[in-house]
């Protein structure tokens, strides 16, 4: 059992019978009545985002998630595989369950598969990845004096907002969290 008031980013709980992680929380102390946290959750297995709120001091329970390093290989069908890295043994991964992920994953790519009691509930990516712009517009010179940005299409197909100087064939550090631009590899 964990306090709430010991919440982390990141840290994974259950609550209701669900796996949550913690994307944000705040603790609220206001001038009448008890303070209580109130806090974004994402489900691991569905995915969705939920806002909660307990009281302050109020115990939950810390869901112990075992990480796998493992490698994509590639999207069959609907379904996305991969491997072990020790065992190479193979799992398939429906779209849906990491619809997420998919925005940032490439081919032989290594991450880790979240594991809860045998059952496999998600990909955790790394903080940030490179990726190779293949269509944007061409930067005009003279652009760039207001700061401004332009849509790139990346290799993955998502599609990020980047300053004017970036041209195809560029590789961008993208953040995985938010899916903005950080900087040129």
């Amino acid at each position: 059992m964990i306090s709430v008031n010991d919440f982390r980013t990141g840290l994974t709980i259950e609550v209701d019978g669900d796996i949550w992680r913690v994307i944000e929380f705040q603790h609220v102390k206001p001038g009448k009545g008890a303070a209580f946290v109130r806090s974004k959750l994402r489900n691991l297995r569905t995915g969705a985002i939920q806002e909660k709120t307990f009281r302050a001091g109020e115990k939950v329970s810390k869901a112990q998630i075992d990480n796998r390093k493992m490698q994509y290989l590639y999207a069959n069908g609907d379904q996305h595989v991969f491997m072990d890295m020790e065992s190479y043994e193979q799992i398939e991964l429906p779209a849906k369950q990491i619809e997420h992920e998919l925005k940032f994953l490439k081919e032989n790519m290594e991450v880790f598969i979240m594991m809860y009691q045998g059952e496999t509930i998600g990909v955790e990516l790394p903080n940030t990845v490179e990726l190779k712009v293949v269509e944007t517009e061409p930067g005009i010179k003279g652009d760039t004096a207001s700061g401004g940005s332009k849509p790139a299409t990346l290799e993955t197909g998502l599609v990020v907002q980047v300053p004017f100087f970036v041209n195809e064939g560029d590789v961008l550090i993208i953040n995985t969290t938010d899916g903005t631009y950080v900087s040129r590899a």
